[in-house]
């Protein structure tokens, strides 16, 4: 058995979702979920088929950001795993109560712009995801400032009145 790290490579702009889905369908099903959830939506998807063929299975809006999935789908190489590679001006905040209502979604690993590692175990012909590594660690405990900023920042974006 082994553990490894796999940086998922992106442009600094580029938030992903990684999340574990169960079925072929998953792709047909996150494709409708974000193209449903903003209209024009720029992204890119990829699935790791587990069983059978065990094709990394692909679909998306925007050929850069389905070729940048499919290689970190490759990467990181897990069965069942999938990436959705966000295009500009798209965040999770706006895709995820979509992607929560595909059937075939188990679990969300993660959903950042952040740099982020896949902690992946292999043993044998198997791989499956443990755990993440999204963004660093903490410097401190925001103050009065901070706050301020934080609320002034969600009410300029309008996630807040």
């Amino acid at each position: 058995m082994e553990i490894r790290l796999v940086a998922i490579e992106k442009p600094e702009d580029v938030n992903v979702i990684l999340g574990h889905a169960h079925f072929i369908k998953t792709v047909e099903d996150l494709h409708e979920a974000l193209v449903n959830a903003v209209p024009g939506i720029k992204f890119g998807l990829a699935f790791n088929e587990a069983s059978q063929e065990r094709l990394v299975r692909r679909s998306g809006t925007d050929q850069g950001l389905v070729d940048l999935a499919v290689k970190n789908a490759l990467a990181v190489g897990a069965g069942h795993f999938f990436i959705v590679a966000l295009g500009p001006g798209v965040f999770p905040i706006n895709v995820l109560p979509y992607l929560r209502q595909v059937p075939e979604v188990v679990t969300f690993y993660a959903a950042t712009a952040n740099p982020i590692k896949v902690i992946v175990l292999e043993e044998g012909s198997q791989r499956g995801v443990i755990g993440v590594l999204d963004g660093f660690t903490p410097r401190g405990v925001e103050d009065e400032v901070h706050v301020g900023a934080r609320k002034d920042l969600l009410r300029r974006f309008g996630y807040k009145l």
